[in-house]
């Protein structure tokens, strides 16, 4: 056998420690955990942190602050970034999850509006941003960690572990707060019980700290470390000099990831609450067994990708949103299971691009920006359409009127990500190393 298919072979052989795929998880379920948290007791912090009055006025506000932590994300990646890039993946990912687990905690234990007034609106606004800050710094510095331990031919499966934990996180949530809800009741869950979700953050953060500092830096960084140390410039300039073409794909190439993750997880069950007047009971498990198949069916995508490659399920994504967004939200008026079965179909969308979305992102940089880079094209579609989705649907059914204007809102996000997409250049088994 030639050489170099030995390597190869040897290569696809090779097994990861479980310890890194958790490591790379447990940072992502801590992070959307809080995040859907926040959207899916939305209705209750209208009440519990604005000013009484219109309601919907009142929605907007608290999503308007669900969006805030997404402008601080792209500031979050460049901090983390570098730091990850210049010293080290593992001490930047403790740091991460330390700070989302301490703004997660402080929004459990912060008064009301009725006890402190415009206080506890603006202490609820700098939570979020510190969240912000540190989901910034999260998935970058994640993917690029399990991307960089893992063997070329299975890096679109086992890096798709780490998107996992955003869903599981999600699923988490979803279980989380419709348990409560059913245990508790409406009455409770809306004078307390919203606490319980913010605080479970806490002990959560704390194995995943523990997790993350019982490994060792990826072999990747361990070689490129010399070369590292003798750049002058910080990441970010390299980034902005060198590759602002790959840096403008991850982001056009997110766009669409977050629209249709925080419209499927989290939008549609405000949506089938406020607009379409089900049960709130209903909404959460409808929403529950969305994430359960999305989450299911992501490492399966990401198997896929490997197989096949990252552009064509970038591309049939993306098709797949342009079609399907009208049919779902008709569908969802109809209740019952074909609404729950339309919520499940969305939701596939969206597992699909998390599923090979960090695999490709990581094979577009190099190792001395590869954490700033990832981060920050992440962060910057975070920005631009995941926490927004959820303000703009709302305020786009309230301003027209007509409860399918959150599909016009994924198609446009669509056709922003198909035009990058059908440009890609597959990258599927590359050698992380020889990314210039």
């Amino acid at each position: 056998m030639h050489e170099n298919s030995k390597v190869r072979l040897a290569e696809q052989t090779e097994r990861i420690s479980p310890r890194v795929i958790i490591a790379g998880a447990v940072g992502s379920i801590v992070e959307y955990f809080d995040f859907a948290v926040y959207g899916y007791v939305a209705t209750i912090l209208a009440v519990q942190f604005f000013a009484s009055g219109d309601p919907v006025a009142s929605l907007l506000a608290t999503l308007a602050t669900f969006a805030v932590a997404f402008v601080l994300r792209p500031v979050g990646a460049l901090l983390f970034g570098h730091f990850g890039d210049r010293f080290g993946r593992k001490n930047a990912l403790a740091a991460t999850i330390i700070l989302m687990a301490i703004a997660s905690g402080l929004i459990g234990i912060l008064p009301s509006y009725a006890a402190i007034g415009l206080g506890a609106t603006l202490l609820l606004v700098l939570a979020r941003c510190l969240q912000g800050l540190a989901a910034g710094g999260e998935l970058g510095g994640a993917a690029s960690f399990v991307a960089e331990k893992s063997p070329n031919a299975k890096r679109g499966l086992l890096t798709s572990t780490t998107q996992m934990g955003a869903l599981a996180g999600s699923l988490l949530a979803s279980i989380t707060v419709a348990l409560l809800n059913l245990t508790l009741g409406a009455e409770v869950m809306a004078d307390w019980g919203w606490r319980i979700p913010f605080l479970i953050a806490i002990p959560i953060g704390l194995f995943g700290l523990w997790i993350r500092n019982g490994l060792e830096e990826s072999e990747e960084f361990q070689a490129a470390k010399a070369t590292i140390a003798q750049v002058k410039q910080a990441p970010v300039r390299i980034m902005f000099a060198r590759y602002p073409k790959a840096l403008l794909r991850v982001v056009a190439l997110s766009i669409l990831l977050f629209s249709a993750y925080y419209v499927a997880y989290v939008y549609v069950n405000i949506h089938m609450q406020t607009v379409l007047g089900f049960d709130s009971n209903f909404a959460y498990m409808s929403t529950t067994l969305t994430l359960l198949v999305s989450v299911i069916a992501m490492p399966l995508f990401g198997a896929l990708s490997d197989k096949i490659g990252r552009k064509p399920l970038f591309v049939g994504a993306s098709v797949a949103a342009l079609v399907l967004a009208v049919p779902a939200f008709l569908l969802f008026e109809q209740g019952g299971a074909v609404a729950v079965l339309a919520h499940i179909v969305l939701g596939l969308v969206d597992s699909a691009l998390m599923g090979v979305a960090l695999s490709t992102y990581a094979e577009m940089f190099p190792t001395e920006i590869r954490y700033t880079g990832i981060a920050f094209g992440f962060s910057v579609g975070a920005a631009l359409a995941g926490g927004t989705a959820p303000y703009i649907c709302t305020w786009l059914v309230d301003a027209t009127g007509n409860p399918l204007a959150p599909a016009f809102f994924l198609i446009f996000t669509a056709l922003i990500t198909l035009v990058p997409a059908l440009r890609l250049t597959e990258t599927k088994g590359i050698e992380l190393s020889h990314v210039k």
